[in-house]
C-alpha cells in the first residue's frame, strides 16, 4: 500500500503542472542604446537639461545679488567691488551661454567637447555626467578656498589611484591653503598666471579650455583646479600611480651587455634609452592611440639621422588607429606593421635599452607603449631578427659564429622533420643502406606511418612547451624538461613512435630554441608544419616546393617601406652587420636601405690612436 502511495504521488507531481517556486534564471538581452530613444524623449530630457540650467543660473544671480547688498552696505569695501565686478562679468557671460540656441547645441554635442565655464557649479556637474559619478568612486573632488582678499572658491578635481597623495597635499593644496598670512589680491591681477607662476610649484602647469583637455589629463594621472568666475582650468602634473621598478630582462638575457630592462612606465623606459644616447637630437614625441583606453605611446627617433619620411609614416599610421582600447604593444603592432596577416614579425619587438638605443643610432624609430615593457623598433629586415643583444660585446669572430648557429638552427628546425617523412615515404635510397636499415629496423615494431609519429609528437612537444611557459616560476621549465624525458621514452618502451622520431622531435625543438625572437620561432613552427603536410603528399618535392613558395612570399614583405629580404633582395650596399658581423672599427656606414640622412657613422679610421705615436716616444727623441 505504501509503495502505491509513493507511485501515486511521483506520478500526480510529474503529471500536474505547478508554477516554478525559484524566480526566473538571468537572461542577457540586447542592450537599449541611447540612438533608439524616441525623439519625443529626447526632447523632453533636452527641456529639462535647460531649465535644471536656467534655475541653477538664477540661484546663482540671487546670491550674487545678496553679496551686492552686504558689499554697499558696509563702508571702504573697494576690494570686494573689484571682486564682485569680476563675479558679474562672469554671469554675464554665462548668461550668453544660456541662450535656447547655444543651450540646445552645447546639449546635443558630447560633454567632453564643451568649454570650460567660469561656474565652478556648471564644470562640476560636468565632471560628474563623464565620469558617471556617484556610481564611480574614482573621481575625488575637494572643494578648497583660497585665503585671498576676498577668498577664492575652487575645486579640485583628480582620480584616485593615478596621483601621488603626497604631490597633492604638498604641491597644490598646501600652497593654495596655508599660505594665507600673506595678503594676496588675486582677483586685481591675472588670477591664472598669478597662481601658476608664485604660488604652484609642481614641476609642470598647464591650462585647458575644454572639458576634453580637462578628462584627457586625468585619465593621465593630473588633477585639475577650477576657480570660480574664470573660464579656464589650471592642470597640475600629479602622476604617481604604483609601478615596477627597474629590473633585469625576463625574456632576453645576456652574459654581457646591460643588465636593465623596461618596466610597464613610459617615461621610466624614455629615460632608459635617453640614459644611453645621451644628445640633444634624440626626440621624443608623445601621442595617443585607442579611442576610450587613450594610452599614451612615445614615438623616438635621432632627428638629424633618421628618413624624415619614415617619421612622418610612423606618425600617420599612429593617428589613424581607430580603435576602442590597446593595452599591449603586441596588439599596436599588428595595427602598425604592413601585412599583419603574415606570421613572420615585420618590427622587433624588445625589452632592452641597448637595442633600442643600438637601432636608433642606425636609422630606425621605435614605439614605447605605457603600460608595456616592450618597445616596438621598425624597420627590420630578417636577419635582423637573428641578431642578439650582445653581439657587440664580443669580438666578431665569436658574434658570428653566435649568428651562423642561430641561422643553422632555425633552418633545421624548418626542415628536418619535413626531409625525414619526405626521405622515409618517398626516397628512402637517399640514404645510406647501413642508416636505412637502422631506421627500418627501429620502425619495425611501430604501428603507426612516419607521419603521423611526427604529428604525435610534434602535438606532444608543443603540449608541453605550452605547459611549461602556463605553469609559474622556475617548475614550468622543469615539469617541462622531466615531462619530455619521460613521455619519449614511455612512447618508444610501449612502440607508439621509434627512438629516430622521438631523436628527430628532440633536435627541431632544441634547434628552435636557438632563435632569439620568440615571435620568428612560432612563425618558423607555423612553417615547418605546412612543410610536414607537403613532404607527407609530394615528398621533397614538396619540400622544395614549399621552401621557394615562403621566399616569394618574404621578398614580398616590407616593413615600413623596406624590403624583408634587404640587403640580399633586393641587392642593396650590405655593410659588416647582416650575417657575419665585422670589427665594431668597421662598422663605418649606417644600412643602406633606410636611406638615413647622415649614412656615415664613424670616421673611415676609427682607431686613430693607430695613426700616431706610441706614447713616451717624442719625449725620448
Amino acid at each position: 500500500m505504501n509503495i502505491f502511495n509513493k507511485n501515486f504521488k511521483a506520478l500526480k507531481q510529474l503529471l500536474i503542472f505547478k508554477p516554478p517556486v525559484n524566480p526566473p534564471p538571468f537572461v542577457l538581452k540586447e542592450a537599449e542604446k541611447p540612438g533608439d530613444l524616441i525623439a519625443s524623449d529626447l526632447r523632453i530630457d533636452t527641456a529639462v537639461k535647460q531649465q535644471a540650467a536656467l534655475l541653477r543660473y538664477a540661484r546663482r544671480v540671487s546670491n550674487t545679488l545678496e553679496k551686492t547688498l552686504k558689499i554697499f552696505a558696509e563702508p571702504n569695501q573697494e576690494k570686494k567691488i573689484a571682486a564682485l565686478k569680476l563675479e558679474l562679468a562672469a554671469l554675464c557671460q554665462q548668461e550668453e551661454t544660456l541662450s535656447p540656441v547655444i543651450e540646445a547645441y552645447s546639449l546635443a554635442q558630447d560633454p567632453r567637447d564643451q568649454a570650460v565655464s567660469s561656474s565652478i557649479e556648471e564644470n562640476i556637474l560636468a565632471l560628474e555626467t563623464i565620469y558617471n559619478f556617484p556610481d564611480n568612486k574614482d573621481l575625488i573632488i575637494r572643494s578648497i578656498t583660497i585665503p585671498a582678499s576676498p577668498p577664492v572658491t575652487a575645486k579640485l578635481a583628480f582620480v584616485e589611484g593615478l596621483v601621488d597623495r603626497k604631490i597633492i597635499s604638498l604641491s597644490v593644496l598646501q600652497p593654495l591653503m596655508l599660505m594665507g598670512s600673506q595678503e594676496r589680491e588675486l582677483y586685481q591681477q591675472d588670477v591664472l598666471n598669478l597662481l601658476i607662476t608664485k604660488y604652484l610649484p609642481s614641476n609642470r602647469v598647464k591650462l585647458a579650455d575644454t572639458l576634453r583637455d580637462v578628462t584627457d589629463s586625468l585619465n593621465l594621472g593630473d588633477a585639475a583646479l577650477f576657480l570660480d568666475g574664470v573660464a579656464r582650468a589650471i592642470i597640475v602634473e600629479t602622476k604617481g600611480q604604483e609601478h615596477r621598478a627597474v629590473n633585469r630582462p625576463m625574456i632576453e638575457q645576456s652574459v654581457r651587455g646591460s643588465q636593465s630592462g623596461f618596466t610597464e612606465t613610459l617615461k621610466v623606459n624614455t629615460g632608459l634609452v635617453r640614459s644611453m644616447l645621451r644628445t640633444s637630437d634624440l626626440t621624443t614625441e608623445i601621442l595617443t592611440v585607442g579611442q576610450r583606453s587613450n594610452t599614451l605611446c612615445a614615438l623616438m627617433y635621432l632627428k638629424s639621422v633618421i628618413n624624415p619620411d619614415l617619421v612622418n609614416e610612423a606618425k600617420r599610421r599612429l593617428a589613424n588607429i581607430q580603435t576602442d582600447v590597446i593595452v599591449e604593444s603586441g596588439m599596436l603592432q599588428q595595427f602598425l606593421v604592413d601585412s599583419p596577416a603574415m606570421p613572420y614579425p615585420q618590427a622587433l619587438s624588445t625589452e632592452r635599452p641597448d637595442r633600442v638605443a643600438a637601432a636608433l643610432s642606425e636609422g630606425r624609430f621605435a614605439v614605447l607603449m605605457d603600460g608595456s615593457p616592450f618597445a616596438i623598433v621598425a624597420p627590420i629586415n630578417l636577419f635582423t631578427l637573428f641578431h642578439a643583444g650582445e653581439d657587440f660585446s664580443y669580438s666578431g669572430m665569436g658574434a658570428s659564429l653566435g649568428r651562423l648557429l642561430r641561422l643553422f638552427g632555425a633552418a633545421l628546425t624548418l626542415i628536418l622533420p619535413s626531409a625525414y617523412i619526405a626521405i622515409t615515404y618517398y626516397h628512402p635510397e637517399a640514404l645510406p643502406t647501413d642508416l636505412a636499415l637502422a631506421i627500418a629496423g627501429a620502425r619495425e615494431r611501430v604501428p603507426f606511418p612516419a607521419v603521423l609519429e611526427i604529428a604525435m609528437m610534434e602535438f606532444a612537444f608543443e603540449l608541453l612547451r605550452e605547459a611549461g611557459v602556463r605553469i609559474p616560476g622556475m617548475l614550468g621549465g622543469t615539469i617541462g624538461i622531466v615531462g619530455a624525458i619521460i613521455l619519449g621514452q614511455a612512447a618508444v618502451a610501449a612502440s607508439i613512435v621509434s627512438p629516430i622520431t622521438v631523436m628527430i622531435i628532440a633536435v627541431t625543438g632544441l634547434a628552435s630554441f636557438s632563435i632569439p625572437d620568440f615571435s620568428l620561432a612560432i612563425a618558423i613552427r607555423l612553417t615547418r608544419f605546412s612543410f610536414e603536410v607537403l613532404a607527407a603528399i609530394f615528398g621533397l618535392v614538396g619540400v622544395a616546393s614549399g621552401l621557394l613558395i615562403m621566399t616569394g612570399l618574404l621578398c614580398s614583405l616590407k616593413s615600413f617601406g623596406v624590403p624583408y629580404l634587404a640587403p640580399i633582395a633586393p641587392k642593396t650596399k650590405a655593410g659588416f652587420d647582416v650575417v657575419m658581423r665585422g670589427q665594431v672599427f668597421t662598422q663605418e656606414l649606417r644600412p643602406d636601405e633606410l636611406s638615413p640622412l647622415d649614412k656615415r657613422r664613424q670616421a673611415s679610421v676609427s682607431r686613430s690612436w693607430t695613426e700616431k705615436e706610441p706614447a713616451g716616444e717624442e719625449d725620448e727623441s
